[in-house]
């Protein structure tokens, strides 16, 4: 797989399915942490996912230390409006795990603090927008990689 999409509770099932869908389409793995905001087998998750999540390559954890834990060698850039970067100056490569936080809040400020040398953001040219929705977000940084792969 060329890249890894991890989202770490995912609490809208429409943006999780259309995640699936673009996880799928751009041949990435995706990586589900719990706790969920919804059920797995949602009716809206599987609408957005449509017939595509049976093909999709997906991995679930508990929660996020077993997640971390599981993955503690793997590269990694964490994306939050927090961050300083761009996205475009993610030094992307093949198995890059790109990690987004829950709609609500993004990442935990543990997280943020704990990787700010790997935190990009996807500049925003507006002061009314705080941020993209997630399911935006993670389409630009994914084909942003593949450009860069």
């Amino acid at each position: 797989m060329p890249l890894n999409i991890v989202l770490i509770e995912p609490e809208i099932p429409n943006n999780t399915g259309n995640i699936g869908r673009l996880a799928l389409g751009s041949g990435s793995h995706l990586h589900l942490v719990k706790p969920f905001g919804f059920e797995i087998d949602d009716t809206r998750l599987k609408r957005a996912g449509l017939d595509y999540w049976k093909h999709l390559s997906v991995t679930y954890y508990e929660n996020v230390d077993e997640f971390f834990s599981i993955n503690k060698n793997k590269k990694m850039a964490f994306l939050s409006s927090k961050g300083e970067k761009n996205h475009w100056d993610i030094p992307f490569e093949d198995d890059l795990f790109l990690i987004f936080g829950k709609e609500s809040v993004g990442l935990s400020p543990e997280i943020v603090h704990q990787n700010l040398d790997k935190l990009y953001k996807i500049p925003l040219y507006s002061e009314h927008v705080r941020s993209l929705n997630l399911a935006n977000a993670v389409s630009i940084v994914i084909y942003e990689g593949l450009k860069n792969i």
